[in-house]
């Protein structure tokens, strides 16, 4: 392939353990060496907050006490979070640990993440490596089968594509590089899990070239071992006898329909193809002999490290013999069921050549569902909605997120302590904004 080729158990506070983690070191992963954890135990659940206890919350918060959420009224929550604002709790790195059945894992830690995205910046900045970090995210993901429901076999977003085995398969010839690249930001944040930073990378990649803001999840589940990758096939074919039946056969698998087949092919517009690698494209053009990066290749647009929706327009144009266009590109303007669109008046791939802002929405919509593809996320149910402590509260307290109503009973169920709530609200503002 090119460059730029392309839950869950019932969440208990009991089952999950925050650890310090100082910085530059691995926070401890042995269950038997916890600290004490801020989140109150499950047992025994503290009575129904009560109105007379809303009006001492003030005085609770000058005498440094905890207060709790109510057990049974999400409006009650509401009001009680706004009377209580216990002092901030000091700021650390922490990861969550998952005891799941199927993996043990740490959870990515938001702060790391904040940062190793800055890392990243910085290396496309020096490296101009942006299709292939596409690529690395899109690979790892792309492998999930919806029909397997077990986790790891289903494939996805599960940091496989690490080890040799799944490195090696045919599509993924050149990824070693993007490996290569990314380990020295996984070696400094090692609370990241590799699942996490792929899609990290792949995200940032897009954002950074001019591309659409991705509303990015966080919280994957690693695979442990070479024995859990996919077998090999899972991934897009650039020149199959019947390229829109192809297409078909390997994004409805993942449980992708038509137009996001379409709006994740514009990504293109990143990235060159390699004869050595893929079999496609030539070995330079005007367009890939000279400039930033690794010359060669063929790319399918003339400004390849833009993200724009050039991509749809020249292969409609078809004017310039420098760029390429595969046989699953020329589908998407040539099979007839890719015709069909909402409004019923363009070929998709039309509608964008037309409408790259249309394009931009689609894509980011897209490319953020195919980061989540297979996932198991760390803890289970609040990955579900939010996949982070921070981000529930930034979702609960935006009335804009839509998310408040399913969020606000799971936390109120869970006990948490509304010092903890109050601190993760702060910490959401600055790292998930």
């Amino acid at each position: 392939m090119a460059d730029a080729s392309p839950v869950a158990t019932r969440y208990r506070p009991s089952t999950l353990t925050t650890l310090p983690c100082s910085k530059g070191r691995r926070a401890p992963t042995n269950p038997t060496h916890h600290q004490q954890s801020p989140w109150p135990s499950a047992s025994p659940r503290p009575p129904p907050l009560r109105a007379a206890a809303i009006a001492a919350a003030p005085s609770a918060r000058r005498a440094g006490r905890a207060s709790f959420l109510p057990s049974s009224s999400p409006a009650l929550a509401r009001v009680a979070l706004r009377a209580a604002a216990p002092p901030r709790l000091p700021q650390r790195a922490t990861t969550v640990r998952c005891m799941a059945a199927s993996a043990t894992a740490t959870a990515s830690d938001p702060a790391q993440l904040k940062s190793a995205r800055e890392d990243i910046k910085e290396l496309l900045r020096t490296t101009h490596c942006h299709p292939i970090l596409v690529r690395l995210g899109w690979h790892d993901a792309g492998t999930y089968d919806k029909n397997i429901k077990e986790w790891p076999q289903r494939g996805g977003a599960n940091g496989s594509l690490r080890f040799d085995v799944e490195l090696k398969h045919g599509a993924n010839a050149g990824l070693i590089n993007a490996l290569k690249l990314i380990q020295p930001i996984k070696d400094k944040y090692p609370s990241i899990t590799f699942a996490d930073l792929f899609q990290l990378a792949s995200a940032t990649a897009i954002e950074e070239a001019g591309g659409p803001k991705i509303p990015m999840k966080y919280g994957r589940v690693d695979v442990t071992g070479p024995e859990q990758c996919p077998p090999e096939g899972k991934l897009p074919d650039a020149g199959p006898s019947s390229p829109a039946d192809h297409l078909r056969e390997v994004f409805y698998r993942m449980g992708l329909d038509d137009k996001e087949i379409v709006a994740l092919s514009g990504a293109h517009t990143l990235g060159r193809s390699r004869p050595e690698r893929s079999g496609w494209g030539k070995p330079e053009t005007k367009y890939t002999k000279n400039g930033p990066g690794a010359p060669g290749g063929q790319s399918w647009t003339p400004e390849w490290l833009k993200f724009d929706n050039s991509y749809f327009k020249e292969i409609k144009e078809k004017r310039d013999q420098d760029l390429l266009v595969l046989p699953t590109d020329a589908a998407l303007f040539e099979d007839p069921a890719f015709k069909v669109t909402s409004d019923t008046q363009n070929v998709y791939a039309e509608k964008y050549a037309k409408d790259q802002d249309a394009f931009f929405k689609d894509y980011a919509e897209a490319h953020a569902k195919l980061s989540n593809l297979g996932a198991e996320f760390s803890p289970p149910q609040v990955a579900a909605a939010v996949n982070s402590r921070s981000a529930i509260l930034k979702s609960f307290l935006d009335p804009t997120s839509g998310t408040s109503a399913r969020v606000l009973p799971n936390i109120i169920r869970s006990n948490l302590h509304l010092a903890m709530l109050s601190d993760l609200s702060s910490r959401a503002r600055g790292i998930f904004k």
